[in-house]
C-alpha cells in the first residue's frame, strides 16, 4: 500500500492545478548568481502576458515549493493582481551550482528576485507589491529595504521573526523537544517521527490521520526533503537573521504584518515588537485559531486581509521610470 499510494503527489498535483486554474503559467528564467559563482535558474508562475492589474510577487517560506505554500490563494488574488510566483533558489524548481557558489542569505535571495522582476515580460520598471511567509518574509523586506519605493510597493510580512533571537531560537527547540539536537533537524526532518512533530508545530489545528501515518510521513520527506537536502542546508547556511548581517530598520513602503494567534515558531507578542521597529507605523492582524500558516488554515480571512491593505496602498505607476534598478 504504502509503495504504490503516494498522497503527496496526489497533493502536489491538486496544487498545480490550482495554479493553473487561476491562470498562472510556468516559466524558468536563468540569471546571475547575486553573490558572484555560477549562473542560477529561476522557476516561477506568473499571470499572462503584460501586467494589467497591480503587480503582486508572492514569495514563499521554508520548506516545500510556492505551489504548496499559495495554492490557496492565487485563485482569489489573480482576479486582482498580476500575480508572480517564483521558487526560491534552492526550493522546487529553481537551482544554481552551490559547490561553487556560497550560501544565499536572504539579501541574496531578493537580488535574485529583483532580477527576475526586470526580466519578466512588462514588469522592468513597475511598482511591485510584495507578500512574503516565515522565510520568505525575510526576503521581502530585504527586498524592499534594498528598493526604492517607486519600484517595490506595499509589503506583507507574513509569520516572519525579522527580529529572531538566540533566545527565540532556543524557544523554539524547547517546543519541539529534546528528541531533536537542534530546530534546523527538525525542519530538514529525516523520520516520520520528525516530519511529524514539525507539522504538529505548523498548524493549530491537528493534522488529518491520514497525513500522520509513518508511510505518508516517509513519502513527505522523501519527495521535499530528501531529494534536495543538501541544497536546503545549504540555504539554512546562508540565513542571517538574528545575526549583525541581518538589521532592522524603518522602510518607506506601507507594512502590513500578518500572524497566526497560535504560532509555535514565532510567538504572537513578535509582530508588535517588529511594529515598533518600523516606527510603529506598521499595521498588524492577528488571525485566530491559526499557526504558523495562516494562509493554509483560513485561507478566506488571511485572502480578505491581504486584498484590503494591498488595494487600499496601491498607488499607479508614473508615467515614465528612467531607471529602473533596484
Amino acid at each position: 500500500m504504502g509503495a504504490s499510494l503516494s498522497l503527496v503527489s496526489l497533493l502536489d498535483y491538486f496544487a498545480r492545478r490550482q495554479f493553473l486554474a487561476a491562470g498562472l503559467r510556468q516559466h524558468s528564467v536563468t540569471l546571475p548568481y547575486p553573490d558572484g559563482g555560477s549562473c542560477c535558474t529561476v522557476h516561477y508562475w506568473a499571470s499572462p502576458g503584460e501586467p494589467r492589474l497591480p503587480p503582486l510577487l508572492l514569495i514563499h517560506g521554508f520548506g516545500p515549493r510556492a505551489t504548496w505554500q499559495w495554492r490557496c490563494q492565487v485563485g482569489s488574488l489573480s482576479r486582482h493582481f498580476h500575480l508572480i510566483v517564483p521558487d526560491l533558489l534552492g526550493f522546487g524548481g529553481s537551482s544554481c551550482d552551490f559547490s561553487s557558489s556560497p550560501p544565499p542569505s536572504e539579501a541574496t535571495q531578493a537580488a535574485a528576485l529583483a532580477a527576475l522582476l526586470d526580466s519578466v515580460e512588462g514588469l522592468k520598471g513597475k511598482r511591485v507589491a510584495v507578500a512574503g511567509t516565515s522565510y520568505g518574509g525575510f526576503v521581502a523586506y530585504c527586498l524592499a529595504r534594498a528598493a526604492r519605493p517607486k519600484r517595490v510597493g506595499p509589503v506583507v510580512i507574513a509569520s516572519s521573526d525579522l527580529l529572531k533571537t538566540e533566545a527565540d531560537h532556543r524557544a523554539f527547540e524547547f517546543l519541539a523537544g529534546e528528541r531533536w539536537k537542534s530546530g534546523d533537524e527538525l525542519l530538514i526532518p529525516t523520520e516520520p517521527a520528525g516530519m511529524r512533530r514539525l507539522m504538529e508545530m505548523t498548524m493549530y489545528r491537528p493534522p488529518p490521520a491520514l497525513m500522520m501515518l509513518d508511510f505518508v510521513l516517509r513519502d513527505f520527506i522523501q519527495k521535499l526533503f530528501t531529494d534536495n537536502r543538501e541544497q536546503l542546508i545549504h540555504v539554512l547556511k546562508g540565513i542571517t537573521v538574528g545575526t549583525d548581517k541581518f538589521q532592522v530598520t524603518p522602510i518607506s513602503q506601507e507594512v502590513l504584518i500578518v500572524w497566526g494567534e497560535h504560532d509555535q515558531f514565532f510567538l504572537v507578542e513578535k509582530p508588535y515588537v517588529i511594529q515598533r521597529s518600523l516606527d510603529g507605523k506598521a499595521r498588524v492582524k492577528i488571525i485566530d485559531k491559526t499557526g504558523h500558516c495562516p494562509q493554509i488554515e483560513d485561507p478566506a480571512r488571511f485572502n480578505k486581509i491581504l486584498k484590503d491593505f494591498l488595494l487600499s496602498a496601491h498607488k499607479p505607476d508614473p508615467v515614465c521610470i528612467k531607471d529602473s534598478s533596484l
